[in-house]
C-alpha cells in the first residue's frame, strides 16, 4: 500500500524490452535503501525490484501494466515519480493508493495562477470511473484533490512544492499520465451499482 506522497523523481537510465516484457532501470538516490523483491510506485504503478546496482536498480512490467499505463511510452532520460510502500504505523499523508493503474488519461490544459498551477485531465469515460469534489484521485502515484469534476474530466490544483519534487513540472498539454481513482469511491460505486 502506498500513500501517493512522493519520495523523490528517479531517471530512466535504461530500457531493455524481452519478449513482452520491459525492464526499467531507474537511477534514483533511494537505490542503496531498496532490496531485491520490494515494491516501489513508479508513476503510480507498483513494480517489484529485480536487481540493484550502485546507484540504479531495475523493475519489470509485464504486458497487461504496458496495455494499462503510460509506462510503455517512457523514454531513456525521462523523469518518473517513486514511492516505497508504506510502513506500518506510519501517518497516511495522502490517501490509500493502492499502486494499481485503472487507466490513463491525457493532460488537456495548464494554467498557471499566481504561484500555483491547475492542471485538467481527460479520460475515457467507457471504463465507469469517476471522480467527485474534493475526492481523492492519483495522478502519476500523486495523491491529489480533485476540482472541477465531469463525467471524463477533471481538475487538479498543485502548488510550488508538488510541482518541484514530482513529475508535473515536465507535463505538457497532450502528455499521457496514469489515474489510480479513489479505492473506497470504487467500492461505493460497485455497491450501488449491484443494488
Amino acid at each position: 500500500m502506498f500513500t501517493g506522497i512522493i519520495e523523490e523523481v528517479g531517471k530512466i537510465k535504461n530500457l531493455t524490452k524481452e519478449g513482452s516484457n520491459l525492464h526499467l532501470e531507474i537511477e534514483a538516490a533511494m537505490t542503496p535503501e531498496l532490496k531485491i523483491d520490494q515494491s516501489v510506485a513508479h508513476n503510480g504503478v507498483c513494480l517489484t525490484v529485480v536487481s540493484i546496482k550502485e546507484h540504479s536498480y531495475t523493475v519489470t512490467a509485464i504486458q497487461e501494466t504496458l496495455n494499462k499505463t503510460n509506462l510503455k511510452s517512457l523514454a531513456e532520460g525521462d523523469f518518473v515519480n517513486l514511492e516505497r510502500g508504506m510502513k506500518l504505523g506510519d501517518r497516511l499523508d495522502g490517501h490509500i493508493v493502492q499502486g494499481h493503474v485503472d487507466q490513463t488519461a491525457t493532460c488537456t490544459e495548464i494554467k498557471e495562477i499566481d504561484g500555483s498551477w491547475q492542471f485538467t485531465f481527460k479520460y475515457d469515460p467507457e471504463l465507469n470511473n469517476i471522480t467527485i469534489e474534493k475526492g481523492s484521485i492519483t495522478v502519476n502515484g500523486v495523491s491529489l484533490t480533485v476540482v472541477n469534476s465531469e463525467k471524463n474530466s477533471f481538475s487538479v490544483a498543485i502548488i510550488p512544492y508538488t510541482y518541484e519534487n514530482t513529475t508535473f513540472e515536465y507535463f505538457k498539454e497532450g502528455s499521457l499520465i496514469n489515474l489510480e481513482f479513489d479505492v473506497i469511491g470504487k467500492y461505493v460505486k460497485r455497491i450501488s451499482e449491484l443494488s
